[in-house]
């Protein structure tokens, strides 16, 4: 989910509970399972799941019988993730050096991490290395000057919105990954976009997160986001609140 689910500055149990609560937003399921689906990952196959946080994706996989693997810079987090799934390989590694063999791998996962990358391109050419040739990759992120919000004033929002991006190291790579994929010379590329269409209050803290973050780069003026975040409890209270959150998805395979 978006960032505000994410911030790796929070004490980790924090974390784990925004984590959580991503994982049980609507339609969070549901993309999980096609990413998946896209590895074509088979009984007996390896797959490495890059920033595996808490291991959800990795316990799914081994339950399917794939051979999982979940891979996170964070020990809080693999500390976490192996007390959750005590059976599962959990390692502490970024994206950048993983900590596997050459072509070692049949299938590489990352979901919501390449936003937080400065170089994407360095972590694919990682994923090639450790990928058998006709592997399969699967990225899923959102693009952060996506986030489509009803507001009484569009104008503030985009400002509030694009603020936030700012803040993020690489806040449009999931639009880039299709030509970010076939630079690094995967095949067979494709991408997918799914929506969540989110309404209800559980969606504030996001919200209030986003204008914060705003706030504090001088954006928008201390006001107006205290404007902006009273109209959204508003339409909460009134069940007219609206945000949409575009998810995209590309799958390519590796070199033969």
């Amino acid at each position: 989910m978006a960032k505000d689910f994410e911030e790796t500055s929070r004490p980790a149990d924090s974390l784990v509970a925004l984590l959580d609560a991503a994982d049980r937003l609507p339609g969070a399921d549901e993309a999980r399972s096609r990413s998946h689906d896209l590895l074509n990952a088979g009984p007996g196959t390896c797959v490495v799941d890059v920033g595996c946080g808490t291991g959800r994706a990795v316990a799914e996989l081994a339950a399917s019988g794939v051979r999982s693997i979940g891979v996170d810079l964070s020990e809080r987090m693999i500390a976490a993730a192996r007390g959750r799934w005590p059976g599962a390989d959990f390692r502490v590694a970024g994206a950048y050096e993983l900590p596997l063999p050459d072509a070692s791998v049949d299938g590489y996962r990352a979901d919501k991490v390449f936003h937080e990358l400065a170089e994407p391109e360095r972590a694919l050419a990682e994923a090639r290395r450790v990928l058998v040739p006709g592997g399969r990759i699967v990225l899923v992120g959102q693009d952060w000057d996506t986030l489509v919000i009803d507001s009484d004033d569009p104008h503030l929002t985009r400002t509030i919105v694009h603020a936030r991006a700012d803040l993020i190291t690489s806040p449009r790579t999931a639009r880039q990954y299709r030509n970010l994929l076939l630079d690094t010379g995967f095949n067979d590329v494709t991408v997918e976009v799914h929506t969540g269409v989110l309404t209800g209050s559980a969606m504030l803290p996001l919200l209030s997160g986003l204008a914060e973050k705003a706030c504090s780069t001088g954006a928008v003026a201390r006001e107006q986001t205290d404007s902006w975040i009273a109209e959204q409890h508003a339409r909460a209270e009134t069940d007219r609140l609206f945000l949409a959150l575009p998810m995209f998805m590309a799958a390519a395979t590796a070199p033969r």
